[in-house]
Parts: C-alpha cells; structure tokens; sequence
C-alpha cells in the first residue's frame, strides 16, 4: 500500500468540493469540479445520489483524509491521538493535521500543493521561486513568513477558525465513535 497515484481531480469530483490537490490549477476555476459539478467520477455518474447517516459521515472522513493525502492507518492514528487528549476531539484532530510539516511547508507556500511540499520534507529538497504563489494563497496568521530568507515560523497552534478550508470534524467523531 502507497500513496495514491491516479487521477487527483476524480477525488474532488468525488467529494463534491475542490479539494486542492492540482496545485496552481486549483485556485484559478480550472478544476473538474467547477465545471462539472454535479456529476461524481465513473460511468454511471450522472447525478449525485443521497447518502444515509453513515455515508454522510463517511463522505467527511474520506474528504480529510485526501485533502490532507495521508491513508486511513494514519488518519486513525491521528484520531486516536486527538480522542486522548482533553478538549473537543475534532478540533484537535484538524489542529493535529494542520500541524504536519509537508502541511505547513504547503501553507507557507514552500510548495504549490500537499504532494509538492511532502517530496520537499521527504527528500530534503527546496523548490526554486515557490513564492510566487503567495499572491493568491497567502499565509494563515499562525504562520510567519520570512521571504528574504526562506524561512517560516510557527507562532501558535492553529485554531479551528484558522482552518479555512469546509470540514465538519463533528461528522468524523460520528464517524470513529460509531462503535
């Protein structure tokens, strides 16, 4: 088992929302999603159909999970972690999951998406005028940005109201407490 190397925008287009994972592409309107947003990938994927209480639930964690691009061993690990600590497990499951390097090399705007900046930490590389994309992204407020040298800072934790991105934890605490 790897990481998943098939067609990134049949994953948006199966969670209904862009979920970044093209890179540049994904902050221009020029994703799967946005012009088809109705139809899910496959053959038979006209329309969307409703999903029951367990699908809801299970539609939230597979749409994390892919946004962040890590696999369901690591996901319950994460969830595990953040169900042991004290506070509201969703927010700091999301806070656990912003806090990754390769995430925070991506917000830092180090690489033009998740897949980019995860070769960046594993392979120790630096990717030449990554800059350029701060323009359009730009950096959360519990990020500081050095651009004359290359560096970023973690000020704080993030914050749920930090993570701008349309996740609702609560389903996938359903989710993982279902048992």
């Amino acid at each position: 088992m790897g990481r998943y190397t098939g067609p990134t925008d049949r994953l948006s287009r199966r969670e209904g929302v862009n979920l970044f994972l093209k890179g540049e592409r994904s902050y221009n309107g020029k994703t799967a999603v946005e012009k088809r947003p109705d139809q899910v990938p496959g053959e038979h994927g006209k329309f969307r159909s409703k999903f029951s209480e367990f699908g809801l639930r299970l539609r939230e964690k597979q749409k994390v999970k892919r946004m962040y691009g890590i696999r369901e061993k690591q996901f319950r690990g994460y969830f595990e972690k953040a169900s042991r600590i004290k506070g509201v497990t969703g927010t700091i499951l999301i806070s656990m999951l912003e806090m990754r390097l390769d995430n925070v090399i991506y917000r830092l705007c180090f690489g033009s998406s998740r897949s980019d900046a995860r070769q960046i930490v594993s392979h120790a590389h630096v990717m030449v005028n990554a800059l350029e994309f701060n323009s359009r992204r730009g950096v959360p407020d519990w990020l500081e940005l050095d651009e004359e040298n290359y560096r970023g800072t973690v000020l704080r934790v993030p914050a749920r109201d930090d993570v701008t991105f349309p996740i609702d934890e609560q389903l996938i605490v359903e989710f993982y407490s279902r048992v």
